[in-house]
C-alpha cells in the first residue's frame, strides 16, 4: 500500500471514530502492546534525535531503528516501545502524517513485535533489552 494511503487510512479511522461518540475504539485492538512502527524517518536522525521527538507523548524505554547490515546505514524506519501504552495511542494519533524535516511520517500500532535476531556483534545491554522486552503497564 503506498505510504501516504496509509497515513490517510489512519487518519481517517481517527475522524470516524470522533463522529461515533462509540465507547470501545480502534485503538483497543493493540491494548497488550506499546510498541509503535515509525516510518518516513530522515535518514540523518539519529536514535537520541528519535527518542527526543517522541518522548512528548511519555517514557521510551526501548528503541529499535533499522539498519543496513553491511553498511549500518538508517533505512528510514524503526520500532518505539513506550513504558505505558496508552502513549501508544497519542503517538499515533498525533505523529501520524507529520513532517520531520521535508519527510512524512507513518506511525501505527504494533500488534505483536518481534525481537530482531541477535548478531555476534550484539552486545550484553542489547541482548539484555531484547531477551526483556517491555509490556504495557496496567493499572
Amino acid at each position: 500500500m503506498n505510504p501516504l494511503t496509509n497515513v490517510k487510512n489512519i487518519t481517517k479511522l481517527g475522524e470516524q471514530e470522533l463522529v461515533r461518540n462509540s465507547k470501545s475504539s480502534w485503538h483497543d485492538k493493540y491494548k497488550d502492546s506499546a510498541w509503535i512502527f515509525v516510518g518516513g524517518l530522515p535518514y540523518d536522525l539519529t536514535e537520541g534525535d528519535v527518542i527526543t521527538i517522541f518522548s512528548q507523548y511519555g517514557e521510551i524505554v526501548n528503541i529499535n531503528l533499522v539498519r543496513d547490515k553491511d553498511t549500518g546505514k538508517p533505512k528510514g524506519f524503526g520500532f518505539i516501545c513506550y513504558e505505558d501504552q496508552r502513549s501508544t495511542i497519542l503517538a499515533v494519533d498525533n505523529f501520524n502524517g507529520t513532517k520531520v524535516l521535508g519527510r512524512i511520517l507513518r506511525v501505527d500500532h504494533v500488534e505483536k513485535y518481534k525481537v530482531p535476531k541477535e548478531s555476534k556483534n550484539t552486545d550484553e545491554h542489547t541482548k539484555k533489552l531484547q531477551n526483556q522486552g517491555c509490556a504495557p503497564i496496567r493499572k
